[in-house]
């Protein structure tokens, strides 16, 4: 163990040292790219696309590539050859050896900084070793439970004596972190936390009681970050309940947990119940400030989605070479199944997926390498919900294929499918996100569009007359161009169709966002139909941005096989494209494919019911 250690960190220090001599004195890796992006996605729900951000794909230097690769082979070959995942599942713990060689690889410290004994990596070499982690879901859950988001506030906001007292150890391994935010009545409603914290009449501790639920972690962890209602006096001098967050040790004391749940998937990573019993926490132990926990849990939460995409890329990429060597060999009917087009379309599919996810995922690492931190969290929010959704109907699809092998207890693809559901709810929900794409970006629009949306409420007759006009160009069918081909264009001429389609797509969606400002005000924030096409139409614009812009680039500087990247890239443009203009179509007022007040009236009539409504179709009148 001490070996590897010492490898990987000799390794890493070598590839460090060289590039430091040709390095400015700057403690955080900054890929070679764009300027520090600010609002890219936001800027969509105003038709603008801004190139700068997204163009060229990131690049990290051969320096910085060498680094990873460093790492790479080691934690390779060490899941490869050593993690039993079908072990694990079955005992539904990972073994303590396994742990151990885990934190000797340095894989509980990937994103803590080198002065705190990490490796200090990058958001884009997290997102590249999250491929290989991934392989096992119940390790890539653990370790993300304790870095992702269990110690991650405090690398976030907390102060030089939190850091210096807590990180070293986690980095480590040697303490354990877990993220104590869920409650029994409270799930995606996180305000609504119950758990108080109360401080003591000297002021110098708080007492903290509550309970929290499906912590992941929970029964390891001897470091909890811990959220909890407080009273504050705001500026008025009312005393209102907010949110703190907590660094709380387990052994503060009163801190317990329940056994293990049984899961349908991840069964080898540890969740159950965590309660706090009069827990003495120290005032020093406030991470951030008091009463601003609700916006430390969001940030945490933030910060760490899009690594879901390199992680589900890296399992589909697994999964495709399992399952392509399966039809391959199997034979039906006298031919091999991949000869099959219903199976060909499969492994397209899933080509497709891995490629698009994996591409917004490293485009979204880039941006937040930049310097300033800028804010990617409709980004990473994006990647999120189409990488999960993509794993689940891969996986889907590749056990399809397997066909009734694939069904039984102890095959991977059983394995993967259990715990791929997961990925769906965690890190929030889906729907949730979706309504935090939409009404984040609408947001932004509405504050730069509410003078001229006030205008057209008026009648302004200049906003007006402006608006018909912009409106009759629409539908006599107008040319956009946002810049993206031509020979001063920035995607390469191979994707220069797909480009077009994103510019169409684009302005459309700018149009149609002012609509729907105009049309709902602020009660959009209840239309929550609406808001999944806006959504479902953004996340396709990022992603084909995503695979435009990696596409370009690695034609432009010959990567192999980028014509299958081309191929990718164009087939996904086009289906999306296709998507919008529906999810387009749908959002018109008087849009005949809108089936929105029906589906109101079925769910509704189900609900007052608790029932399915119609009859038996055996049943007769008399």
């Amino acid at each position: 163990m001490s070996g590897r250690v010492l490898f990987l960190r000799s390794a890493a220090a070598a590839a460090r040292s060289c590039r430091a001599l040709g390095a400015s004195a700057v403690g955080r890796r900054r890929l070679r790219t764009f300027p520090p992006s600010q609002a890219f996605a936001k800027e969509l729900f105003l038709g603008k696309f801004e190139k700068k951000e997204v163009f060229p794909f990131p690049e990290v230097s051969q320096d910085e590539l060498n680094e990873i690769n460093q790492f790479v082979g080691p934690i390779e070959k060490f899941f490869t050859e050593e993690v039993d995942s079908r072990r694990i599942d079955q005992e539904g713990r990972i073994p303590e050896e396994t742990l151990e060689k885990l934190k000797a690889l340095g894989l509980f410290g990937m994103q803590v900084p080198e002065e705190y004994g990490g490796l200090g990596l990058s958001n884009t070499m997290y997102a590249r070793l999250g491929e290989i982690v991934s392989l096992d879901g119940s390790i890539a859950v653990t370790l993300a439970a304790h870095q992702a988001i269990g110690l991650k506030g405090i690398i976030l906001v907390g102060n030089e004596q939190q850091k210096a007292k807590y990180l070293p150890r986690l980095a480590a391994g040697e303490h354990v972190a877990a993220f104590c935010l869920t409650e029994p009545a409270s799930g995606s409603d996180a305000a609504s936390i119950q758990t108080r914290a109360v401080l003591s009449e000297d002021g110098t501790f708080y007492v903290l009681n509550g309970s929290k639920v499906w912590i992941t972690n929970g029964g390891l962890a001897s470091i909890f970050t811990v959220f909890a209602k407080t009273q504050v006096v705001d500026s008025e001098g009312s005393v209102k309940d907010k949110i703190t967050a907590f660094i709380v040790e387990r052994d503060f004391g009163g801190v317990t947990n329940g056994k293990a749940e049984e899961k349908l998937g991840i069964r080898g990573s540890n969740t159950c119940e965590v309660h706090f019993e009069n827990t003495r926490v120290p005032v020093e132990n406030v991470l951030g400030e008091v009463g601003g926990g609700f916006k430390v849990a969001m940030n945490i939460l933030n910060s760490g989605r899009f690594s879901m995409g390199s992680a589900v890329a890296g399992i589909l990429k697994k999964l495709i070479e399992t399952t392509a060597e399966y039809a391959c060999t199997r034979r039906q009917f006298n031919r091999k199944l991949s000869e099959f087009g219903l199976i060909q379309e499969k492994f397209a599919l899933m080509a497709q997926k891995a490629y698009v996810m994996e591409s917004m995922a490293y485009l979204t690492a880039g941006m937040l390498d930049q310097p300033g931190f800028p804010d990617c969290s409709v980004e990473a929010a994006m990647v999120k919900v189409f990488s999960s959704e993509g794993a689940w109907q891969c996986v889907s699809e590749a056990l399809q294929i397997l066909g009734g092998s694939g069904y039984m207890t102890g095959t991977p693809h059983e394995r993967m499918l259990r715990d791929a559901r997961i990925l769906l709810i965690f890190e929030g929900t889906n729907e949730i996100l979706r309504m935090y794409i939409a009404l984040t970006g609408l947001q932004h629009a509405g504050r730069i569009l509410t003078a001229r949306v006030n205008e057209l409420k008026r009648g302004n007759v200049t906003t007006v007359l402006e608006t018909i006009g912009q409106r009759l160009r629409d539908s006599l069918g107008r040319t956009v161009d946002l810049g993206l081909t031509g020979q001063l264009g920035a995607v390469h001429p191979s994707v220069a169709d797909g480009a077009r389609k994103l510019e169409e797509n684009v302005y459309y969606f700018g149009r149609t966002v002012e609509t729907l400002l105009l049309r709902f005000g602020k009660t959009i924030v209840e239309e929550q139909m609406v808001l999944k096409r806006v959504a479902n139409i953004l996340i396709n614009l990022y992603g084909m941005t995503a695979v435009l812009s990696r596409a370009s680039r690695s034609v432009r500087v010959g990567l192999r096989n980028h014509d299958h990247e081309v191929l990718l890239a164009n087939i996904f443009c086009t289906e999306a494209y296709a998507q919008n203009l529906s999810s387009l179509s749908q959002l018109d007022k008087y849009s005949p494919e809108n089936l929105d007040e029906q589906i109101k009236k079925v769910s509704q009539q189900v609900l007052e019911r608790r029932a399915y409504v119609c009859a038996h179709p055996l049943d007769r009148t008399s």
